[in-house]
């Protein structure tokens, strides 16, 4: 269901908070993971990742939220209370970052996903809230959370799980749900070797996209049981979900069909940008003419912390030193100083000297790329000094022998690969 109106605000997104599981490393990243969370990776010339999830609880009217951090937090904390500090108490409207602080015993950090909100229980008690929205913090999309918190309490469910349909070859990287003719989950297999396909629907799996609803009493119980189940691992997908079915509790799926924000000629969208490919393609695709995210959206706008900059400068018109940039998305701060850009995304203050040439790149904020550099199907991270006349993604074995190449062929730089010093914990 394409939607004809912007959101879908109403009592229950204001009785609702919102828990953004922000703590995990990301691993598949690689060195990009090195010194943030996978949440606070930049993403899309301007934004950090977790701005997804913030910007779709703004926008769907939850101001009451929680940013649950772990993994080296310092830059998506410094992000949060930077740009996302303009709710009001007195509204009783926040964003709240609730690092793990030991707060159930001295030796208990979160051990999982469950555990990372059974831990902010006395938190959550004091916020009174009728239900209770968790989201994943690394995941790309726009949607409407309105609309699966009203389908939720039309179902009257216990809980309510966000779905995407996947491909059957692609689906042992999710939690596979079976459901009946009403929607009600009636299996949930966590990361299956062999996923099930959608009944009547070969070669299709439906998959958990992480997102769930619950009533907040119900939640409160359920996460004390959990608790004190010494056989748990304290995951929603492998503990959670598997024992409410079990038991016979309502659990229903919610298809991300229903309330993914798009325009009604646009597929739905949703990426999990876990690794170096995907997230160079993600970064990549918003440089295309017609995108398959629109983040030019004034009706559903992602919001992110930006310091004030100039605007991006391209100098110099002699051929052979042109400054110009093809097919690209080129963010404030910047200066493309008699050089050649195509088909790429530079983030916030690049500076790219005379005679360098970038093609499918993706930059991050602080670069410098010195003259004559030549920079194809590449990812570098923040703070890089690129040296003057360097070719990288231009000889695999070459690029192999100091940076990270992936099987696809796509390059990725950091400072410590070019023994410079780390820029800032950034």
């Amino acid at each position: 269901m394409v939607k004809e109106y912007p959101r879908f605000v109403s009592l229950l997104t204001k009785n609702t908070v919102a828990l953004i599981l922000a703590g995990g490393r990301g691993s598949r990243l690689k060195q990009l993971t090195d010194w943030r969370a996978k949440p606070g990776v930049p993403f899309g010339g301007k934004f950090r990742i977790v701005d997804f999830p913030l910007s779709n609880c703004m926008n769907s009217g939850i101001r009451r939220i929680g940013v649950v951090t772990q993994y080296k937090s310092h830059s998506l904390i410094k992000h949060i209370q930077r740009g996302w500090g303009f709710l009001r108490g007195e509204f009783n409207e926040f964003v709240d970052l609730l690092p793990a602080q030991q707060r159930v015993a001295e030796d208990a950090w979160y051990k999982g996903t469950t555990d990372a909100v059974y831990q902010n229980l006395d938190i959550l008690r004091v916020y009174k809230p009728e239900y209770v929205l968790i989201l994943a913090g690394d995941h790309i999309y726009k949607m409407d959370y309105g609309e699966m918190i009203a389908s939720h309490v039309r179902n009257e469910a216990d809980m309510s799980v966000a779905c995407i349909e996947v491909p059957t070859e692609e689906a042992s990287a999710f939690g596979v749900l079976a459901v009946d003719d009403e929607g009600r989950v009636v299996e949930f297999i966590e990361k299956p070797a062999t996923p099930p396909s959608i009944p009547g629907n070969p070669g299709t799996s439906l998959c958990s996209m992480g997102i769930y609803v619950f009533n907040a009493a119900f939640l409160f119980e359920q996460l004390m049981r959990d608790a004190d189940d010494s056989q748990s691992e304290h995951d929603f997908g492998k503990d959670i979900i598997p024992h409410l079915i079990k038991t016979g509790y309502r659990v229903y799926a919610h298809s991300f069909t229903e309330s993914c924000v798009r325009r009604e000629d646009e597929e739905p969208y949703w990426r999990d940008v876990g690794t170096v490919d995907a997230y160079w393609e993600a970064n990549l695709d918003l440089a295309r003419i017609t995108p398959e995210l629109n983040l030019y959206d004034k009706d559903w706008p992602i919001w992110t912390y930006q310091e004030q900059l100039p605007p991006a400068k391209f100098v110099f018109d002699e051929e052979g030193r042109r400054g110009m940039a093809v097919d690209s998305m080129v963010s404030g701060g910047c200066i493309i100083s008699g050089a050649t850009v195509r088909r790429s995304v530079l983030f916030s203050n690049v500076m790219v000297k005379e005679g360098a040439y970038l093609e499918e790149a993706v930059v991050l904020p602080d670069v410098i790329i010195g003259e004559g550099a030549i920079l194809k199907q590449v990812v570098i991270d923040r703070g890089c000094k690129i040296p003057p006349g360097v070719s990288i993604g231009v000889n695999r074995a070459e690029d192999e022998k100091h940076f990270h190449v992936t099987q696809k062929g796509i390059t990725l730089v950091t400072p410590e690969m070019l023994g410079q010093a780390l820029h800032q914990f950034r």
